[in-house]
């Protein structure tokens, strides 16, 4: 399968080209900037395109060569979850170059959402929960799909929603937890300061979810939101402490030094077992 995959130097993308490869599928790999990509080790296997997507002006239909599938990650602006950027600029030029990707004959899409679509609401999270987004991400992301749902009543296409859940691993943001922890270790720093930990989330490796993604884009039969998670609670002290014990650290962890953060519930996970259906069917 040829596939287009927008984002690929990102913390997802940098992940999911090499395993799209691996699986034998042929990859166009989009992003802006060129001299970061030539970094990554796949680079000379795929067929690499340096555009802004969000370009009103660029005829990108005719330099991607019509792929089979699509799978779009880019997302700029992030993690500033509450700016209007996401709404007033992302949202408005994401549908017009996915429609124009769809006017143009692919007919599969597979677009990152988040679970921050579900805004503050607090448990199991399924794909059948009523999103309610609590900041300008979660509903320019929402928006977006109602969007492409809208346009594949009239245009049928394959559309596979995917709701990211707390992914982290190499090349992670460098303020995410895991990423502070991990420079705080070797530093050799005596305390960590963070919250009280009494959060739970749900986190997922992100070659795992890269793994998932591929297995989903060769379901094309499942069309739909998907949750892709770990569908298992953990607070996030015993993230930390799970990481500090791999490894090999005595890190003390100063607990309660921050405030939770405001755009988040206390606890809330992803119900996972639509996505285990859906790649009980992956070849």
């Amino acid at each position: 399968m040829k596939v287009l995959v927008t984002g690929a130097t990102g913390f997802v993308g940098r992940h999911l080209v090499p395993y799209l490869l691996g699986r034998g599928h042929s990859v166009i790999a989009v992003a802006r900037d060129e001299t970061r990509a030539r970094g990554f080790s796949w680079f000379d296997r795929v067929r690499f395109i340096a555009t802004d997507i969000h370009h009103p002006s660029l005829d990108l239909v005719a330099r991607f060569d019509r792929p089979d599938a699509v799978i779009h990650l880019a997302w700029p602006g992030l993690p500033n979850y509450g700016s209007l950027f996401h709404f007033e600029e992302n949202l408005p030029a994401d549908y017009r170059f996915l429609k124009s990707m769809v006017d143009a004959g692919s007919g599969h899409l597979m677009v990152t959402g988040t679970c921050f679509e579900y805004g503050l609401q607090s448990g199991c999270l399924s794909e059948d929960t009523t999103p309610q987004p609590a900041n300008p991400y979660g509903l320019a992301k929402d928006t977006l799909r109602k969007f492409l749902q809208a346009l594949q009543s009239q245009h049928p296409f394959v559309l596979q929603w995917t709701r990211l859940f707390y992914l982290h691993g190499p090349g992670q943001n460098p303020n995410s937890l895991l990423a502070n922890l991990d420079r705080a270790i070797d530093n050799g720093d005596a305390v960590f300061n963070m919250s009280a930990g009494e959060q739970l989330r749900d986190y997922m490796g992100v070659e795992d979810a890269t793994a998932c993604l591929t297995r989903l884009l060769e379901s094309p039969r499942c069309d739909g939101v998907f949750n892709v998670c770990s569908g298992a609670p953990v607070s996030v002290r015993r993230l930390v402490e799970q990481h500090i014990a791999k490894r090999g650290a005595s890190i003390r962890l100063n607990l309660g030094h921050y405030p939770y953060p405001a755009h988040e519930p206390l606890a809330f996970w992803g119900d996972s077992r639509k996505l285990a259906a859906a790649l009980e069917q992956s070849t």
